[in-house]
C-alpha cells in the first residue's frame, strides 16, 4: 500500500495536468477555428468528413501519448479522453479509426515493449466502445457524464489489461500503482470537458444560425412591400435603411447595374446616388454573379482620400437569369465586417431576388385582373339592358318623370360599368352603380324587390376592386328573390374594421344547396363567358388580388336565404 503513495505520483499528477491543459487548449482551438461541429453526430455525413474526423482525432490521440512521464518503461498518457470523445462525436467508424491510429502508434513506437500491447489494445477498445454506444444513443450520445463514465471504465480496463498482459507481473503492479489514479482522473475529466465543449460549440453555432435566419426573415418581411414594386431609388433607399438599422453595418448601398441607387451610412457624403459604383469588386460581381468579401481598402477604389470605408461585402441581386444589381455592406476600421454579415448578405440577396421576381408576378396579376374586368364588362346581360329599355318605354306615357329617372339610373349604371377598368375604385362608386341597378329592377318588379343599404362611418371612402359588390347584389336579386312569388329583401351592409373594408350582402330568398355554395367558393379557373358576372367571379378575383385568406364567406341553406361576406384590405 505504501507503494501507491510513491513520490512519483504527485509529480505525475503535476506533469499530466500541464500537458492535459495544453492538449485541451489545442482541441478547443481546432474546434473554434474550424466547422468541426458541423461534421458531428449525423448519419448522412460524407465519407471525406468521416475520414477527416478520424485522422484529426487520431492525431490528437497520438499527441496524448506524449502527455506524461515514462514510468517503468510505460507511458502515462491522455489518449483515452481523445478516443472516447471521437467515438461519441463521430460514431463507430471514427471511434475505431481514431483508436487504431492512436493505439497503433503506441504499439508501433514500442513493439515488444513492456506494455505496448495492452496500452494499444485498451485505446482501440475505448474508441470502439464509445462509437458503439454513440450508434445506439444517436442524438443523446454527446453527454459529458456518459463520456466521464466511459473513460472511468475504459481506463480501469486499461489498467487491468496491463496487469493481465504485461510481464513481469511485479513491474506491471508497480506501474499501475503509479499511473492508474492520474490517468483515470485526467482522462475522465478531459473526456467530459471535450464533449461539453463540442456541445457548447454546436449550441453556439445553432443559436447564431437561428439569430441569423431570424434577422434575414425580419429584414425580408420589412422590405417586401418596397421591393415588390421593383428596384427603384425609392425602394432601394428604403431597403438600405432597413438593413442599416437591423444589421448594424457601418454603411449599406444598393445598385442597379453599376449605378448607385442608394448609399446610407459612412461615406454617403461622396458615394452619391446616380454615380457609377467605384468598387472594382462590384464590376466583378456583376460580371460573374458570385458574391465577394473585399478586405482591402485599395479594392474599393474610392477617390476620396478621407473615405472611411475599408471593407466591402458585395452580393448580386438577380431577376430571372440576369444580374439586376448589387447589395453592398461596407465596413470601417472601427467597425469591421465579419463572416456572419457575409452570410447575412448572401441570404438577403437570395430573398430580395425572389421579391423582385414578385414584381413580374404582380404585374401579370394586375393585367389579368384588368383583362377579367374588361371581359366582365362585355358580359352585361343583354336581357337586362333590353328589359330595362322596355320598362323605361312603358313608363314614358304613364309616368314620364319616372321614365326620366330610370334613364338616368341606366346611364349611371352603364357609365360606372364602362369606367370600372381603371383599377381600385371608391366604394361609393360601386354603391352608386348598385343603387342604379336596384332602382331599375324595382321599377320592373315593384314590391317584390326590396332593398336596404347601410354604410358605416368612413366605409364609402374605402377602395375596392370594381364589379365586386354589384354582382353579389344582382345575384341575390336574380337567384334569391325573384324565384319567390312574393320576392324578398336584399340588404347591403359595409363597415370598416382593423384596417379592412367589410361588406355583407344578405337576402331572404330561396337559398342555395351545399353543392351550389361549394361551386362559388371552390378555387377553380375563372368562369367562362357563358357563366356571366356572378359571385364566383367576384370570389376568384378577390383571391387573385389578395390571396386565399380573402376569399368570400358564403352561408346559405335552401329556404333560409343567403349571406355573403367579404374583406378587402385598405
Amino acid at each position: 500500500m505504501n507503494d501507491f503513495f510513491n513520490p512519483q505520483v504527485p509529480e505525475l499528477f503535476l506533469n499530466l495536468s500541464q500537458r492535459f491543459g495544453l492538449l485541451l487548449a489545442g482541441c478547443f482551438a481546432v474546434m473554434t477555428v474550424t466547422a468541426i461541429d458541423k461534421l458531428g453526430p449525423r448519419r448522412d455525413r460524407p465519407a471525406w468528413a468521416t475520414a477527416l474526423l478520424t485522422v484529426l482525432f487520431g492525431l490528437f490521440g497520438v499527441l496524448g501519448t506524449y502527455s506524461g512521464n515514462t514510468v517503468f518503461q510505460s507511458f502515462a498518457n491522455l489518449r483515452g479522453m481523445v478516443v472516447v470523445t471521437a467515438g461519441l462525436f463521430g460514431g463507430p467508424v471514427v471511434g475505431v479509426g481514431a483508436g487504431l491510429i492512436a493505439g497503433g502508434h503506441r504499439y508501433l513506437m514500442d513493439i515488444g515493449g513492456f506494455s505496448a500491447l495492452p496500452c494499444g489494445l485498451a485505446t482501440l477498445l475505448e474508441g470502439a466502445a464509445a462509437g458503439f454506444i454513440a450508434h445506439r444513443r444517436q442524438a443523446h450520445a454527446l453527454d459529458w457524464r456518459l463520456a466521464m463514465l466511459l473513460c472511468l471504465g475504459g481506463e480501469a480496463i486499461h489498467q487491468l489489461l496491463v496487469l493481465g498482459l504485461a510481464r513481469p507481473f511485479p513491474t506491471a503492479v508497480a506501474v499501475v500503482q503509479v499511473i492508474a489514479l492520474p490517468m483515470i482522473v485526467f482522462n475522465s475529466l478531459g473526456a467530459a470537458l471535450l464533449v461539453q465543449a463540442l456541445n457548447l460549440q454546436m449550441s453556439y453555432r445553432q443559436a447564431r444560425n437561428r439569430d441569423l435566419a431570424r434577422q434575414i426573415l425580419s429584414i425580408a418581411n420589412q422590405t417586401l412591400a418596397h421591393l415588390r414594386s421593383g428596384l427603384t431609388e425609392t425602394s432601394a433607399r428604403a431597403t438600405a435603411a432597413i438593413i442599416l438599422r437591423e444589421a448594424q453595418a457601418p454603411a449599406v448601398a444598393v445598385t442597379s447595374g453599376l449605378t448607385i441607387l442608394a448609399h446610407l451610412g459612412a461615406g454617403e457624403d461622396h458615394h452619391t446616388i446616380g454615380c457609377e459604383a467605384r468598387t472594382k469588386a462590384t464590376h466583378k460581381v456583376i460580371e460573374t454573379g458570385e458574391p465577394l468579401f473585399v478586405r482591402d481598402k485599395s479594392d474599393i477604389c474610392c477617390s476620396d482620400p478621407n473615405c472611411p470605408l475599408t471593407e466591402a461585402i458585395i452580393v448580386p441581386l438577380r431577376k430571372g437569369d440576369g444580374i439586376l444589381g448589387c447589395l453592398k455592406l461596407y465596413g470601417t476600421r472601427r467597425q469591421p465586417l465579419d463572416e456572419t454579415l457575409f452570410e447575412l448578405a448572401k441570404g438577403l440577396a437570395d430573398l430580395f431576388s425572389t421579391q423582385l421576381e414578385l414584381e413580374n408576378i404582380g404585374i401579370k396579376n394586375q393585367l389579368l385582373a384588368h383583362a377579367e374586368i374588361r371581359r366582365l364588362q362585355a358580359q352585361i346581360n343583354p336581357h337586362f339592358l333590353f328589359n330595362s329599355l322596355n320598362t323605361i318605354a312603358s313608363f314614358c306615357r304613364t309616368a314620364p318623370s319616372q321614365a326620366r329617372e330610370l334613364l338616368l339610373d341606366l346611364s349611371r349604371y352603364m357609365r360606372r360599368n364602362l369606367d370600372s377598368s381603371r383599377g381600385l375604385i371608391r366604394l361609393s362608386d360601386e354603391i352608386e352603380q348598385t343603387n342604379a341597378y336596384l332602382a331599375i329592377e324595382q321599377a320592373r318588379f315593384g314590391q317584390r324587390i326590396r332593398a336596404e343599404v347601410d354604410m358605416g362611418p368612413g366605409a364609402e371612402d374605402c377602395v375596392t376592386p370594381p364589379l365586386i359588390v354589384q354582382p353579389l347584389v344582382e345575384n341575390a336579386v336574380r337567384h334569391g328573390l325573384l324565384p319567390r312569388p312574393e320576392g324578398g329583401l336584399v340588404k347591403l351592409t359595409a363597415w370598416r374594421e382593423d384596417g379592412h373594408l367589410l361588406v355583407e350582402v344578405h337576402d331572404d330568398g330561396v337559398g342555395m344547396s351545399p353543392e351550389q355554395v361549394r361551386a362559388i367558393t371552390t378555387a377553380t379557373e375563372l368562369e367562362s363567358l357563358s357563366e356571366g358576372v356572378g359571385a364566383r367571379n367576384s370570389n376568384q378575383r378577390l383571391v387573385q388580388l389578395y390571396g386565399p385568406a380573402y376569399a368570400m364567406v358564403v352561408m346559405s341553406s335552401p329556404g333560409e336565404g343567403t349571406s355573403i361576406s367579404l374583406r378587402i384590405p385598405q
